[in-house]
């Protein structure tokens, strides 16, 4: 069985971009033009689904609700964008935050748990590094307030305080669960040794 590339495709560099700036098509969907925020959602679309599909555990339908969310959020609060940071800064942020939302709204150690600690458990064959779509995988299938951590922390970049600010957690707890995927993570790919 081969393992699909989960990468996002990445941005053609053929031809200078002719299309308005964000900036511009905030301004205009403020105003209600519908057509730019379009042209926003177009742009965004496949940044903002790629960081929900990570929280969401790599639940394609999931995901899509939770983007189509986002982009209903960002519609209804675009007069709150200052212009202070980039526009995808902004519009990022609040779609991870629908989907931490989301994952609050949740028991915070869901009943499938055991089975993720049960499975990180049992041998597994050895995780070549060139095999992206098994760390998925693998990421997938950690508890959700541990992937949220991992996710947020070791892609996203944030800082514990932000992190446990977001979900509602101790600094400390949020550098529980992180050093917990990790070893989840270990053992999930077969590597015991450290």
């Amino acid at each position: 069985m081969s393992t699909a590339c989960l990468a996002m495709p990445l941005p053609s560099m053929d031809a200078p971009r002719t299309e308005p700036e964000d900036a511009d098509l905030v301004r205009r969907s403020t105003a209600g033009d519908v057509r730019a925020f379009e042209m926003l959602y177009r742009r965004h679309a496949a940044r903002v689904h790629g960081a929900v599909w990570r929280l969401s555990g790599m639940n394609a339908a999931r995901a899509e609700e939770l983007t189509q969310e986002a982009f209903v959020r960002a519609w209804q609060k675009l007069d709150s964008f200052r212009f202070e940071s980039a526009f995808t800064t902004w519009l990022h942020r609040l779609a991870v935050n629908v989907a931490l939302m989301e994952l609050r709204s949740r028991d915070p150690e869901e009943a499938h748990e055991a089975d993720v600690l049960e499975a990180a458990a049992e041998p597994v064959r050895p995780f070549c590094a060139g095999e992206r779509g098994d760390l998925e995988q693998a990421v997938a299938r950690l508890p959700p307030r541990a992937r949220a951590v991992l996710i947020l922390h070791d892609i996203e970049g944030w800082k514990h305080e932000e992190i446990g600010r977001e979900l509602g957690m101790a600094v400390g707890s949020s550098k529980a669960q992180l050093h917990r995927a990790r070893g989840l993570l270990r053992r999930m790919l077969g590597d015991d040794h450290d």
